[in-house]
């Protein structure tokens, strides 16, 4: 990420240190202004003294403005990087994600880890400014005093090596609460889906318990989070803190023996009383560093999922027109509607959603160019899902046919009639702000738009009356002559459409209804 916007990144690492090197240098300018002017009596110096100081708080605040915007820039760079390769590849695995990973899992990557990478990219420029300016301070106290300037140097190292042993309990604790959130989000999840069935029969309060101890885990793991936490801020306070008192005893003897000079004696006090703030920048990036870390890895394992069924070596291109559908002794003819038994494994293997040795066309499917694939063949599942949005921006999936068609083919103009805002009226989530029976006309809707040459429908009317679903089978029987369609289902008003053939999955003869089916 730091690689992808190298002006960027310059720009923070300079600004760093533009803001942070004023205040290391200033109790230093200080102590010279004492020794040189005010000690000697040359008063008149001063002047020049002041102008450099006010110089420096100039230069300060010009780099602590730049370095501001460039750790902003810079956060919003990181999460939405991240963002952008979780929510790519999400789309890219298609159907083999929801296999891979719970649903929790991936809102938690999009809630909390894009921000932990954001984070710690955020922290980039401070760092830089951090150690740049512990490298200038820690030089300019050899030069002056060498045992001042050892001490300084040997004992700021190892307060933030005091502060090490607490990042790795951290890292634990915030890895262990990272699991429990994801389990809490993904019993959220599944709690909203099922509410309907869970108020049906009587469970919303088992499920309430289930999720009231789920969420005490989260909690508790969530305070061990802040103890740890506590305990790195009083650390970075007290052992910084420990070498600014033996720099300023040690410095006051010698000052009191006339080894070092009142301007000296002062310059050390300020330098070292600013090296806590290294330190503290640096206990925070580390700290940043390992909230990423644990982000980074859950995205890399999601990264590293390859979809099941890769792009062909050498895809095959498919015949224009009607295809035909066939797998083993089954086949649908091209440009025909064929009726099945219900069967979801089917419907993916005669769609390429699964390991299948089906012909697309007479082409094997596992060798048809992906993208192709999906645009010539459309496969609706009984539970898809409708977003949220508005209805006919949702209904809008292709331009084939046209929106108002398409639903009045599904039947389902008085659900866009009874919407307040009629086609814009906005569907919430899922589209829970309809009925079962209603979601799945503007499923099939939604599917009629693209017109693709195989549509592959999984019991597309069981959730509606006899009435409405003899009105779908007429409608869509029509709307799709001359294109191949596949319909599983146990109804028989769809055995009974016209034109339609009727066929079992080991058949080797395909019947009209009349005719009955042959196995």
């Amino acid at each position: 990420m730091l690689a992808a916007r190298p002006g960027l990144t310059l720009t923070a690492a300079v600004a760093g240190a533009g803001a942070m090197l004023p205040t290391a240098v200033m109790s230093l300018v200080v102590g010279a202004a004492i020794d040189t002017s005010i000690a000697a009596g040359r008063l008149a110096d001063l002047a020049g003294w002041i102008a450099l100081v006010l110089g420096l708080a100039v230069v300060q605040a010009v780099a602590s403005g730049v370095l501001n915007w460039a750790s902003h820039t810079m956060w919003i760079h990181g999460a939405v990087s991240a963002e952008r390769a979780v929510v790519g590849h999400a789309a890219h695995l298609g159907a083999t994600l929801p296999k891979r990973l719970s649903t929790g899992e991936v809102v938690a990557m999009g809630s909390e880890d894009v921000y932990d990478i954001g984070n710690a990219v955020e922290t980039f420029g401070r760092t830089i400014g951090a150690l740049t300016s512990f490298a200038v301070v820690a030089v300019v106290l050899v030069t002056i005093t060498p045992v001042l300037g050892v001490i300084a140097l040997v004992g700021v190292p190892l307060a933030v090596l005091g502060i090490g042993p607490l990042l790795r309990p951290l890292h634990r604790r915030k890895e262990a609460q990272r699991e429990r959130f994801s389990e809490v989000t993904s019993m959220g999840a599944d709690i909203v889906a099922g509410l309907r069935i869970l108020r049906g029969v009587g469970g919303e309060r088992q499920h309430l318990r289930r999720f009231a101890a789920v969420n005490d885990r989260v909690r508790d793991a969530g305070v061990a989070v802040g103890r740890t936490e506590s305990w790195l801020a009083a650390a970075e306070i007290a052992l910084p803190g420990l070498v600014t008192v033996v720099v300023t005893w040690l410095g006051a003897r010698l000052a009191l023996d006339g080894a070092i000079s009142p301007g000296e004696l002062i310059a050390f006090y300020g330098a070292s009383a600013f090296l806590v703030v290294p330190v503290r920048t640096a206990t925070e990036a580390a700290d940043a560093a390992s909230a990423a870390r644990v982000a980074a890895g859950r995205i890399d394992r999601l990264l590293r999922l390859a979809p099941e069924f890769g792009e062909p070596v050498e895809p095959v291109p498919l015949p224009d027109g009607p295809l035909s559908l066939a797998e083993g002794g089954l086949v649908a003819p091209a440009g025909r509607l064929t009726v099945l038994p219900p069967d979801r494994a089917l419907a993916e293997r005669l769609t390429g959603y699964a390991d299948s040795d089906a012909l697309l066309g007479g082409v094997p499917i596992n060798g048809v160019d992906r993208a192709e694939l999906r645009r010539r063949v459309v496969l609706v599942l009984g539970d898809d899902h409708l977003f949220a949005g508005r209805v006919g921006e949702e209904l809008a999936a292709g331009d084939a046919v046209p929106v108002a068609d398409a639903i009045a083919a599904a039947d389902a103009s008085d659900v866009i009639d009874a919407l307040p805002e009629g086609y814009d009226a906005v569907l919430s989530e899922r589209g829970r702000s309809v009925s079962g029976g209603q979601r799945q006309r503007l499923l099939l809707a939604r599917a009629l738009t693209l017109d693709p040459d195989v549509l592959v429908l999984e019991e597309p009317t069981s959730a509606v009356d006899a009435h409405t679903e003899a009105r779908i089978v007429e409608r869509v029987a029509a709307l799709r002559e001359g294109r191949t369609t596949v319909v599983l289902t146990s109804s028989p008003l769809w055995r009974n459409a016209p034109g339609a053939r009727v066929a079992t999955p080991d058949s080797t003869h395909l019947a009209t209804p009349r005719e009955g089916v042959v196995p």
